[in-house]
Parts: C-alpha cells; structure tokens; sequence
C-alpha cells in the first residue's frame, strides 16, 4: 500500500511541475496556449514518472544486491 501512495504522489510532483513549466511557457503566447500547454505538460509529467518509477526501483534493487555481496565476503 505505501508503494501505491509514494506512486500516485510522484506522478502527482511530476505532473504538477510540467504544468507549470507548460503554462509557463505557453503564458508567453497567450492565455489559451498557456492552459493548453499546461495541459500537455501535466500529461508529459505524469508519464515521465511513469517512466523513472521502475528505473528508481531498479537502481534500489541493484544497490541492495551489491550491499548482500559486500556483507557475504
């Protein structure tokens, strides 16, 4: 369950900080480009955590092995 909860809120953080970055820059065209591009960036965010979830797990996994074979010599 906690594995779940850490998930949603890192899709959450990423999504948030594309938004932001997406409105930010589509602020510079003009309001529709800022919301649509807000939208677009909170998509890309939530699908980048997607993404770096499984590599954060992997890197975990690999250093827990190498932690059981420094403690087996």
């Amino acid at each position: 369950m906690k594995e779940r909860i850490q998930k949603a809120i890192r899709r959450a953080q990423f999504a948030a900080a594309g938004a932001a970055i997406g409105g930010g820059l589509g602020g510079l065209v003009g309001k529709n480009a800022a919301s649509t591009a807000a939208g677009f960036g909170a998509l890309i965010g939530a699908t980048i955590a997607e993404k770096v979830g499984p590599a954060e797990e992997f890197k975990e996994r690999f250093q827990r092995g190498a932690d059981a074979d420094e403690a087996a010599e």
